[in-house]
């Protein structure tokens, strides 16, 4: 006989397994009493959200959207810096692979919407230009 110890949705079970080696089937055995379910584990506290980084100055007039959705890995302008077209303004991961936004025409950044590390969706405005 083997003994384990099983969990189920968080609710922990003993079972004890016979092996069955004369090919017969084994003689029912006298049931045990419901172990008590284990204490569910301490939930960490959720953890804060992350306030949207704050645009600097206003809003401009052109967007510069995300084309693939994945995760901010760098952003290598900053607020007021002049770019040219096809500059990358934001650089994503997605599939474990680099995929620079760039600007698509010249500019100025007006503002980021977005941090290192913001998970975006296709079509997510991740900066503006002047």
């Amino acid at each position: 006989m083997k003994n384990y110890t099983i969990t189920v949705n968080g609710t922990v079970y003993d079972v004890t397994v016979e092996e069955n080696v004369s090919g017969r089937a084994p003689a029912p055995a006298a049931p045990k009493p419901a172990p008590k379910p284990a204490p569910a584990p301490a939930k960490a506290a959720p953890a804060p959200e992350k306030p949207a980084p704050a645009p600097a100055g206003t809003a401009g007039s052109k967007e510069v959207t995300a084309q693939v959705p994945g995760k901010v890995f760098k952003v290598p302008v900053s607020v007021g810096q002049a770019v040219k077209r096809g500059e990358a303004v934001i650089v994503l991961e997605a599939m474990k692979m680099e995929v620079d936004v760039v600007a698509q025409e010249d500019g100025t950044i007006a503002s980021i919407n977005v941090a290192v590390g913001d998970a975006v969706e296709s079509g997510d405005v991740l900066a503006t230009m002047n």
